[in-house]
């Protein structure tokens, strides 16, 4: 039991840890969103893709990039993939895009190298290409054909991408660059409710949860008890249900596997964690407008296979390879605030993303219009984010009144 005079500081710390969270990824989300909005604004999604219609290598790997460089939001991955498959890319392609799109996107590798260090870096770039390549072939073996056809009927070809451009005039223009401050602002309305939700969900989990409960889920206190490949086999499978669990999509989850990999997990499951961003509840349920029911669970089914056999592989290679990481990065050690480089990462960043915004700003005026519509209303998720704000508050009043745990 928690007395009450130790709940109360145990609620300031695991609010100061989430911000804590937020202060070390600052830089990074503006750099790595930077990036994605130069990349959106300046590479023409209409020359890549009628060449992801057919099943080949060419077709897999131009969906590998064309992802790699796309949004990193989970819902935006899904839309895109759905305008993808509408405009006669291969259902494998577009599954593969899915992929590509929420794992190998680079501000998600610059938070997993702040977060977690290299060797975990490495083991998503290397993991979310096996990732897709065992995806594909599970869909070649198991084809659902009639499926397949039935959720091309139920899509409208309503969407559409931009019109061809060169590239070389639009970065050389002014106009050009107001639109990177355009995507940028537009990939911050889509992802920052996801974020906020994530990292304060991991820095109270960080606090609050004990030890012991991650310990009983994935086997930890097993060691020596159970077989190592038991263990490891069972922190793969259950891994992805976690991750269901938490509602957390692709940018929230890092700090949580931070936890996790605090915690003792084993490699096996903080990857398999990682990769089930597509799996959550939310998303399963986009699918299933977008394809049917049927559809969207086998998506879900070949994604759990995947994620699982990838997360083994990357286990026994790395093993092998004698490069796996050790479980025993603290979370005090990432959610901190002191002068080092985060600070100055952070003063220079936040100068580059009022530029962005001032952009954004002379774009709408230019073209006489709003931002997309994220969601005006008060939905169950915009509830849990000012639900989560308030929460967010109150500790940092908590914290200030009575201190943290010593």
């Amino acid at each position: 039991m928690i007395g009450s005079e130790n709940f109360w500081s145990l609620y300031g710390e695991a609010a100061k840890t989430a911000f804590g969270f937020f202060w070390k990824a600052g830089w990074a989300f503006v750099l790595g969103y930077f990036v994605s909005a130069m990349i959106q604004a300046f590479v023409s999604k209409r020359r890549l893709t009628p060449y992801m219609g057919a099943l080949d290598f060419k077709s897999l790997s131009l969906s590998t990039l064309f992802g790699a460089i796309s949004s990193s939001c989970s819902f935006a991955a899904l839309a895109t993939a759905r305008s993808l498959f509408e405009k006669g890319a291969h259902f494998v392609a577009a599954v593969a895009f899915m992929f590509a799109s929420t794992n190998l996107v680079i501000e998600l590798g610059i938070l997993i190298l702040i977060f977690l260090g290299w060797q975990f870096l490495a083991a998503e770039v290397v993991g979310g290409l096996l990732l897709i390549a065992i995806s594909s072939l599970l869909i070649q073996l198991t084809y659902p054909q009639k499926w397949v056809k039935a959720a091309r009927k139920r899509l409208d070809k309503s969407s559409d991408f931009e019109d061809d451009f060169d590239w070389k005039k639009r970065i050389r223009s002014r106009e050009g660059w107001q639109l990177v401050g355009h995507k940028f602002v537009m990939e911050w309305q889509m992802v920052w409710e996801e974020i906020l939700i994530g990292f304060t969900i991991a820095g109270f989990m960080a606090v609050f949860v004990p030890a012991a409960l991650w310990a009983k889920i994935f086997l930890i206190d097993a060691a020596g008890t159970l077989p190592e490949w038991l263990r490891v086999t069972e922190n793969a499978l259950i891994a992805p249900f976690v991750a269901a669990l938490t509602f957390i999509g692709s940018m929230g989850n890092i700090p949580l596997a931070t936890v996790l990999n605090a915690n003792g997990v084993m490699f096996a499951g903080i990857m398999g964690f990682i990769y089930s961003d597509l799996m959550v509840p939310p998303l399963v349920i986009i699918n299933a407008k977008y394809y049917g029911w049927r559809l969207a669970l086998y998506i879900a089914s070949i994604m759990y296979i995947a994620i699982v056999a990838t997360a083994l592989i990357l286990h026994y290679v790395f093993a092998l390879l004698g490069v796996t990481p050790e479980s025993a990065r603290a979370v005090s050690a990432v959610a901190q605030f002191k002068i080092d480089y985060t600070f100055w990462l952070n003063l220079a960043f936040a100068s580059v993303a009022g530029g962005l915004v001032y952009l954004h700003r002379r774009h709408q005026k230019e073209h006489a219009r709003g931002g997309m519509d994220h969601g005006g209303g008060l939905t169950l998720k915009r509830a849990i984010v000012y639900l989560f704000m308030v929460i967010l508050a109150g500790g940092l009043v908590t914290l200030v009144l009575i201190g943290g745990p010593s």
